[in-house]
């Protein structure tokens, strides 16, 4: 309770609380769809956005809203032609967002060090503002994954079954990658557009290790989320680290004891 004193500490916790339990929910859909990678992808690519907002002298956070929802629809609807393979199209969104990034930084005049607070993270320098954005964002995505629950788990567990019953199944894919973009953006302040895919995947994959039942993966995915943002919160304190890469290294850490673990242990 020590550390709760502290008004910029009572802020990491709340905004970590939101990012954790949106995380570990959403996450459990980028796993079973096999979209870890396209996270990553889109998580790199928020780091053009904010750059190019820099550049413009726009909002950084707005920016890179719209530049990730569009990089993450624009990689979809390329796997979707069936051209490129998923990989490669990440790839070339991955790279060239990155490129675009560094290229609007040299070509900004002048430095700004807030750039490196996206790039790698800074969950004790959030302020009242993103608060209240995270807020914002955080609603649009918990409505979204309540509102299509049904339809989004059909499209990925069957999605042949679900485009017979009429679902638009290219719908649900576009909105499920815009959602994984809403939550980067949100999440780049935490943990930095580095880490940020971490909390996307490592909790989601270490509760399927003790179950297969959906609702226990969701609850058992946002309890190791909440478990290791406030452990690593604390943690980052007492040892003066970095509180973002702590708890991503602290999720890692118990997702492998968990991994490690003998399978009569784990509940199926």
């Amino acid at each position: 309770m020590e550390i709760l004193r502290f008004t910029f500490m009572q802020r990491a916790l709340f905004i970590g609380l939101i990012v954790g339990v949106l995380g570990a929910t959403l996450g459990v859909f980028v796993v079973l769809k096999r979209l870890s990678f396209m996270g990553a992808g889109i998580s790199h690519a928020a780091f053009g956005g904010i750059a190019l907002g820099y550049f413009l002298g726009w909002d950084p956070i707005l920016t890179a809203v719209i530049f990730c929802i569009s990089v993450g629809i624009g990689i979809s609807m390329l796997i979707e032609n069936n051209r490129i393979k998923e990989d490669t199209a990440v790839g070339i969104f991955f790279t060239s967002t990155m490129a675009l990034g560094i290229l609007l930084i040299g070509l900004k005049e002048g430095y700004n060090i807030d750039l490196f607070g996206y790039l790698f993270g800074n969950i004790l320098a959030v302020g009242r503002e993103d608060l209240v954005i995270s807020l914002a964002i955080g609603a649009i995505i918990a409505f979204s994954l309540y509102f299509f629950f049904k339809e989004l788990i059909l499209s990925i567990l069957d999605p042949e079954m679900a485009r017979v019953i009429g679902l638009p199944v290219s719908f649900l894919n576009h909105l499920l990658v815009a959602l994984i973009a809403l939550f980067i953006v949100i999440s780049v302040r935490i943990v930095g557009i580095i880490l940020v895919s971490a909390l996307l995947t490592i909790p989601a994959a270490t509760a399927l290790q003790w179950s297969k039942n959906l609702r226990k993966v969701l609850v058992l995915s946002s309890i190791d989320s909440l478990g290791c943002v406030l452990g690593g919160l604390a943690l980052s304190y007492y040892l003066d680290t970095s509180p973002g890469a702590t708890i991503v290294i602290l999720a890692t850490l118990v997702f492998f004891t968990t991994f490690l673990l003998p399978l009569p242990l784990k509940k199926k």
